[in-house]
């Protein structure tokens, strides 16, 4: 029997619709669906993966403590929250089976691969079975039978090249955790400094870009330029130009006759199919958050309304072609365009290509009959199908034609320009972008006299970063796929952290004050570098091809870890002193974690007790726990206590807060301490005889006393004389 591993429980569903059933006979093959929740496993913190001499050094986010030596990793995994009941039902069903399929999503990084033969390889079934992988572009259920058929088997998991690479990323992103502890400490000491490969680049990209804004100066430029009836600007790059409007020589130049020259007919093919990253930075403009575009996105790819999201592919196989094509008109129906305009109908170079896995994003064959349909998915759906697709029934569309031509002036040939006619719109009467605008488009022409006037120029203005212009400079350095860009602008800019990096305002992006202080201290570290992305990258596809050893790969880590704090010591004194910040003298030990709803670091000691990682664990499910605690005055005593949110000298913080004190018993009495025989009489009930007891006249006496455990005192039985 075959056991079939989907990655989540929609996408079960929808191999059951494929297959007949979750159990049962396809093909000839008996099988029985089983699926995960996404990635039910995870690296234990660094702590726990090493030898309990080094514990502390592990734990500690000291300098002096890094870099860290992968050879001391045991690379151990422990369960997520709440995946034991699906961990078993997978359990269940791999016990019945003779072959393990994994129909997981297939990644271009091996993600997918990953989650599976973490599952597998931590429920104990990595060897004794036969093994299989499914590739499908998308659920649909010819996609997944053609999948089952042509299934790939392998001898061993580990084996799999996919499994390979996506290991060797998944642990130089854990090694790479000590770039945030470097980060923190160089800091202020205080504020959580997250760094990664990509949150990096992107700081990076956006500090940069804000200077060079900030740094602008708009100082004006005049110098003479002609514009004829039409509106077309003639120029002539060698004109000179002057600070001041009254410097500029008047009467310098006449009318004088256009000069056009031949018309050239050109074309110009519909633009690229989007990704995900362009798809969520056109709608931030409208004020929809990534992360909300990314979860509406995929539950409408789980009802095959839209295709596989993470793709990276920027055209589409012949047979997803093909097989879109029956429903062009239907979808374009549901967006308003005009059936009739798609005329070009045979696949185009550029657009279908062979080699391609998931294809780029575009519309799925689940076609809606009208937008509003999609508003059960998210109130961004619609918005999302409009724009994939336009996008794809532009592909369908004629070409953009335009008739090209230059002029000059009869007078002063130097002064020139350039205009585009439009001859027939095409593809540009279904689907609008601004990627690419043509500033020269004229449909008038050129006129028939040029006049001269005095031009106000200013030095071009650097762009103000958006959210567009972030995903463009990463897709231009070939930094991340479309979706991971996305997810991550989604975590760094997500208002509930407690330490958010960018500020996105309907696209428009600045920096908080903690992308401020990580922006200073990245300038000459690795971690902050696009480059650092396509190194990881590059060996991962070498370690696929057994080109490169992994472990060689992940060593390199330390010497980043180690330019790094060197680096951002340097920078950190000069951002502190820029900043007019001071580093924080709270140096303390903290835990982390999220407590109703939001990313908390709470102290770790408190007056005298450190939690213990199940301690941490039930404060951030909004427990009490009871403790041993030292008084300020060096007394021990108990008490119980849970996290809340509580204000010193005007700042709010999350920190362990006693709820109440617990008497465990009677300890002293009128300036009297029992012995230990005498607290366990009293703790069993039983009175007990005192001759030195003072009373608050200062004279000795002698009692029989017991213990009240529900009013947690002493009292007098008997004044003994």
């Amino acid at each position: 029997m075959l056991a079939i591993l989907a990655e989540k429980p929609s996408a079960m569903r929808n191999m059951a619709k494929a297959f007949g059933g979750t159990n049962g006979t396809y093909n000839g093959e008996s099988f029985q669906l089983c699926c995960a929740r996404g990635h039910l496993y995870e690296f234990k913190d660094p702590e726990h993966q090493v030898p309990k001499d080094k514990k502390d050094k592990y734990h500690s986010w000291a300098l002096n403590n890094m870099p860290w030596d992968p050879g001391d990793f045991k690379w151990d995994y422990a369960e997520k929250d709440d995946v034991t009941d699906t961990l078993d039902a997978i359990r269940d069903t791999f016990l019945k089976c003779d072959e393990i399929v994994i129909a997981t999503d297939d990644d271009p990084s091996g993600e997918g691969t990953l989650l599976a033969d973490e599952i597998i390889i931590n429920l104990g079934f990595d060897s004794g079975k036969k093994y299989s992988r499914m590739f499908f572009a998308d659920e649909a259920p010819a996609s997944l039978q053609k999948a089952f058929v042509n299934r790939k088997h392998f001898a061993s998991i580990y084996d799999d090249p996919d499994y390979q690479k996506a290991l060797y990323r998944s642990k130089w992103d854990f090694l790479s955790m000590q770039f945030t502890r470097v980060a923190t400490k160089c800091g202020d000491g205080k504020a959580v400094l997250r760094q990664g490969r990509l949150k990096s680049a992107m700081i990076l990209l956006v500090g940069d870009q804000l200077a060079k804004v900030n740094g602008y100066k708009k100082i004006p430029y005049y110098q003479y330029r002609f514009k004829d009836e039409n509106s077309n600007i003639f120029v002539n790059p060698d004109e000179q130009k002057y600070d001041d409007k009254n410097q500029v020589p008047k009467g310098k130049y006449n009318d004088s006759a256009v000069i056009c020259g031949g018309k050239t007919r050109k074309k110009k093919a519909p633009p690229k199919l989007i990704d995900l990253a362009t798809l969520s930075a056109r709608l931030s403009s409208k004020g929809y958050k990534a992360k909300e575009v990314l979860d509406t996105y995929q539950k409408m790819y789980e009802a095959q309304v839209v295709s596989y999201p993470r793709t990276e592919d920027k055209a589409i196989t012949l047979e997803q072609f093909n097989e879109l094509l029956p429903y062009c008109d239907k979808i374009a129906n549901v967006v308003g365009v005009d059936p009739a305009l798609l005329t070009n109908k045979s696949p185009r170079t550029g657009f279908v290509k062979e080699g391609m896995a998931h294809g780029a994003n575009r519309p799925g064959t689940n076609v809606p009959d009208k937008l509003n349909d999609l508003a059960s998915y998210g109130k961004c759906a619609g918005e999302i199908y409009y724009i994939l697709a336009t996008s794809y029934l532009a592909m369908l569309c004629e070409d953009y034609e335009y008739d090209a031509q230059d002029a000059y002036l009869e007078k002063y040939p130097d002064f020139k320009s350039h205009v585009s006619i439009p001859v027939k719109p095409g593809w540009k009467l279904v689907y609008q972008t601004d990627d690419d605008p043509d500033e020269s488009e004229n449909a008038a022409g050129f006129g028939m006299t040029g006049s001269p006037f005095i031009y106000e120029g200013f030095p071009p203005k650097p762009q103000s970063p958006t959210m567009k212009w972030l995903m463009n400079q990463l897709d231009k350095a070939d930094v991340g796929t479309g979706a991971t860009r996305t997810s991550t602008y989604a975590e760094i800019t997500n208002e509930k952290s407690k330490y958010p990096l960018l500020k996105d305002s309907k696209g428009k992006i600045t920096m908080t004050e903690y992308g401020t202080m990580s922006y200073k201290l990245l300038p000459g570290t690795h971690i902050g570098t696009l480059e650092i992305t396509t190194h990881v990258f590059d060996d991962m596809k070498l370690i696929a091809e057994k080109k490169k050893d992994p472990d060689e790969c992940l060593a390199e880590v330390a010497g980043f870890v180690l330019d790094d704090i060197a680096v951002m010591n340097t920078n950190g004194q000069n951002m502190r002193k820029e900043l007019n910040l001071t580093m924080s003298g709270d140096q303390a030990e903290r835990f982390e974690g999220t407590w109703n709803g939001e990313e908390v670091h709470p102290k770790r000691i408190w007056s005298g007790h450190r939690f213990t990682d199940d301690e941490c664990e039930a404060l951030l499910n909004g427990e009490e726990i009871q403790i041993d605690a030292v008084s300020s005055a060096g007394k021990p005593y108990k008490c119980a206590g849970k996290l809340e949110k509580q204000t010193y000298n005007g700042v709010e913080f999350v920190g362990f807060s006693r709820t109440r004190f617990i008497n465990d018993g009677p300890s002293s009495w009128c300036q009297y301490t029992f012995t230990d025989a005498e607290k366990a009489d009293l703790k069993a009930g039983k009175t007990i005889l005192g001759n030195k007891f003072i009373g608050k006249s200062g004279k000795a006496f002698k009692a029989k006393v017991k213990w009240n455990a529900s009013a947690e005192k002493i009292e007098v039985v008997e004044f003994v004389k």
